[in-house]
């Protein structure tokens, strides 16, 4: 037995009996062995702000529902082809609930080496490239609670290989539709992008449930090596009720690049933990980030970028409405360890207010151990422009369109960064329900 908290205790054994009747891999179980070895001396993660001592990360109704699989693009549901460039995105890894439910691959792509496989799967057929970065340089399982609870529990997920010198032209895109109330979502994505490849990767986690009180734990590792360059873009919609942890994590050796377009569009109580380590001399990452918050959520978003190599670039852009009586605390950290040299922070946090009983705090925090470098940061957070309303409503349109107008070009500079046209579609859309809807 394993005790996460006061109240909820891992069965450790009928963990791996559940991991071994579904077949995982020796490497898999035997990593989900050492979670369980370690969980109940580890800590709490403590987000910054943000009371989460009631929160309910443990409790799951069923550690995997079985569901329905595709064999083609044409049985995938209709909100799943919606979120799909099909004409132009030959890559798709479709998972519903816990299950693998569909797979595209580009042939060509195949014949490069390229992996695109289901996280399990990938246990099997590429142990070694897997176990090389799964949980090693981004996150690491005896980091907290939260991490080893992940790694024990780990029921989902991708793993994305590209070879050294690869170029992928086209988007790699996962879409997790959930639509079981017992469903938890443990999954774990693992992006690798060897010397001087290419790869731009977009996800999509949408409930088609109204409301359900499970559970969510995301990892991403999101790795680029010498000379890479990885785009990350995702759009979360998640439903009311769920209680969840997701941790975005990016390490940048050597003049690589990681961009990453967030879409934070769940109504759940959420930890949002993206952070990315440059690494390298040369580094670089920029980190684009909207969220809006409504009904009584809560939310703690945490973006940081740690520069540990010279003439490192780091640009955080973080954008929040807050609605009813929602609640967000928005830290932003630029951290230049000693060493990092002519690096570059910068970030931007803002949080525009739409209701009195809504709560956003803004939170730039610039840490620097180095001399020679260059940092900065602005953070505000108000109510809609009334020059900006004033001015639109002077030509013709009315104060709730005014309104509207406002907050979309406030959150464009986001939406404008996701690469595949259906996926800024689709929060396009979301946004506006959100913002409109009562």
């Amino acid at each position: 037995m394993a005790t996460v908290s006061n109240e909820y205790i891992i069965n450790a054994d009928e963990v791996i009996q559940r991991a071994g009747e579904r077949g995982e891999s020796d490497f898999l179980i035997n990593k989900k062995k050492e979670a369980l070895e370690i969980i109940e001396n580890l800590e709490m993660p403590k987000p910054d702000k943000t009371n989460i001592k009631r929160w309910d990360f443990f409790t799951m109704a069923e550690p995997v529902v079985d569901s329905s699989v595709y064999n083609s693009l044409d049985e995938l549901p209709e909100t799943v082809k919606g979120l799909l460039d099909i004409e132009n995105t030959k890559n798709i890894y479709v998972q519903h609930n816990n299950t693998p439910a569909y797979l595209q691959v580009d042939e060509k792509l195949q014949d490069k080496g390229v992996v695109i496989e289901n996280i399990v799967e990938a246990t099997h057929n590429h142990p070694e490239l897997v176990a090389k970065y799964f949980m090693t340089d981004g996150v690491k399982v005896d980091e907290h609670k939260l991490t080893a609870f992940h790694t024990a529990m780990l029921n989902g997920g991708l793993f994305v290989y590209v070879p050294e010198d690869v170029k992928i032209e086209d988007p790699v895109q996962m879409v997790v539709l959930h639509d079981d109330e017992k469903a938890s979502l443990v999954n774990h994505v693992l992006v690798v992008a060897d010397k001087g490849s290419e790869v731009t990767y977009v996800e999509n986690y949408l409930s088609n449930v109204e409301q359900t009180n499970e559970q969510i734990n995301i990892v991403s590792e999101v790795l680029a090596l010498d000379n890479a360059k990885i785009t990350y873009g995702a759009v979360d919609v998640l439903a009311e009720g769920m209680t969840g942890y997701i941790n975005r994590r990016g390490v940048a050796a050597n003049d690589a690049r990681i961009d990453w377009a967030l879409g934070l569009m769940s109504d759940s109580n959420l930890i949002n933990d993206n952070t990315t380590y440059l690494m390298g001399d040369r580094s670089n990452s920029d980190m684009k980030t909207v969220t809006i918050g409504r009904g009584e959520q809560n939310q703690n978003v945490t973006t940081q970028i740690i520069h540990y190599g010279k003439d490192s670039n780091g640009h955080i852009l973080k954008h929040g409405v807050m609605k009813d009586r929602a609640t967000t605390i928005f830290n932003g950290v630029g951290y230049i360890k000693h060493g990092g040299t002519r690096s570059d922070a910068q970030q931007e946090s803002r949080i525009l207010m739409l209701s009195e009983r809504a709560r956003g705090d803004a939170n730039p925090i610039l840490l620097i151990d180095e001399d020679d470098v260059t940092a900065g940061h602005a953070a505000s957070v108000g109510r809609v422009d009334p020059l900006q309303l004033f001015y639109l409503m002077s030509r013709g349109i009315s104060r709730k369109e005014a309104e509207r107008l406002v907050i979309h070009g406030f959150l464009d500079p986001v939406v404008r960064a996701l690469p595949i046209e259906s996926v800024k579609k689709q929060l396009k859309e979301i946004i506006e329900l959100k913002v409109l809807s009562k």
